[in-house]
């Protein structure tokens, strides 16, 4: 629990520059991935009598607080989930049991429906994307905002639609920096669009 924990601590400082090391603990979406860790810990390696049943109360009044009065996010505890887990905006989240790679980011109102076989690793999925039906989503993925997902992604691809039809070559979006794209003109103080380098493309 601890390794992926760690794991998910460091992919959320790197996530956004400001809020690390310290100020990653005092976001909400924090509490929800600590909530799910020690609810997976408690129900897959806590066997002792009287103590599991103890912490699978605490667990349920943690995983209650979370999806009522928090934030609305219900991540099942049976959903198995690698290191490096990203909630980018944790409201209206909802994660079914199933099984999900490493380093995947989740945005708000997200659902991933009950019978979806897996998730692979480095995927993104958009604000208010639907995961529904026993589907298999491969490695680095990215389903666009509010598209409904009913077939099966494969690996390196961007898909969107309601349903999701329309699949493009390339998969996880380039990272961008949490920052403003501005800087200021010396002569006048006005704003003006900051110059950036051509991104390279590799063929």
């Amino acid at each position: 629990m601890f390794d992926k924990l760690r794991a998910d601590l460091k992919a959320a400082g790197s996530h956004r520059k400001l809020e690390k090391p310290w100020r990653v603990f005092i976001r909400r979406e924090t509490k929800v991935i600590l909530q799910y860790r020690f609810s997976y810990w408690v129900h897959h390696s806590v066997h002792i009598p009287v103590l599991r049943q103890l912490l699978m109360i605490v667990a349920l009044l943690w995983q209650r607080w979370n999806q009522i009065i928090l934030c609305g996010v219900l991540i099942a505890p049976d959903a198995e989930i690698g290191p490096g887990l990203i909630l980018h905006t944790a409201y209206g989240l909802q994660i079914s049991p199933t099984i999900i790679g490493s380093n995947c980011t989740f945005n708000r109102g997200v659902l991933i429906g009950t019978g979806v076989k897996s998730i692979g690793n480095g995927c993104y999925f958009g604000p208010d994307c639907k995961i529904i039906g026993e589907v298999k989503i491969g490695n680095n993925v990215l389903v666009v905002a509010n598209s409904v997902v009913l077939t099966d992604v494969p690996d390196n691809t961007t898909i969107m639609g309601v349903p999701a039809r329309i699949k493009l070559p390339g998969g996880r979006n380039r990272k961008m920096p949490w920052k403003t794209n501005l800087r200021s003109n010396k002569n006048n103080g006005n704003l003006q669009p900051a110059e950036s380098e051509p991104e390279k493309v590799t063929v």
